[in-house]
């Protein structure tokens, strides 16, 4: 039987939840569900700029469960530029992180400038 799966914390929700081709209408054979947590990965990895250490700190997981969610992630918006398949943002394992976002991101950008420090 396998482990149940751990909830990944994210800092709120997306602002938009469909992502496409303009004038492109959603259906079953055009659309790719895109997991609440695959989105938190791409944009603490590829937007905020942060390892996937810092990822796996910040969603409490381990670097190795980052590493698949963020494979899987941009696998599918592969697909979406070049199929012309439309992202659709939904489910997931996840909990809202409960406190002040800034709050929870200045360990790991103190982290973050103190390694810098060391080159």
């Amino acid at each position: 039987m396998p482990r149940p799966p751990k909830p990944r914390v994210i800092c709120h929700d997306p602002q938009y939840l469909v992502y496409g081709p303009k004038g492109k209408r959603a259906n079953s054979t055009d659309r790719i569900t895109m997991m609440v947590d695959e989105f938190e990965t791409i944009r603490l990895i590829d937007y905020l700029g942060y390892t996937q250490e810092e990822a796996a700190d910040q969603m409490k997981v381990a670097r190795t469960t980052v590493q698949r969610i963020y494979n899987d992630a941009r696998k599918k918006i592969a697909s979406s530029f070049v199929d012309g398949k439309i992202i659709v943002l939904e489910g997931g394992e996840f909990t809202i992180c409960e406190g002040n976002c800034e709050e929870c991101l200045e360990p790991l950008r103190e982290r973050r400038r103190q390694g810098r420090r060391n080159f």
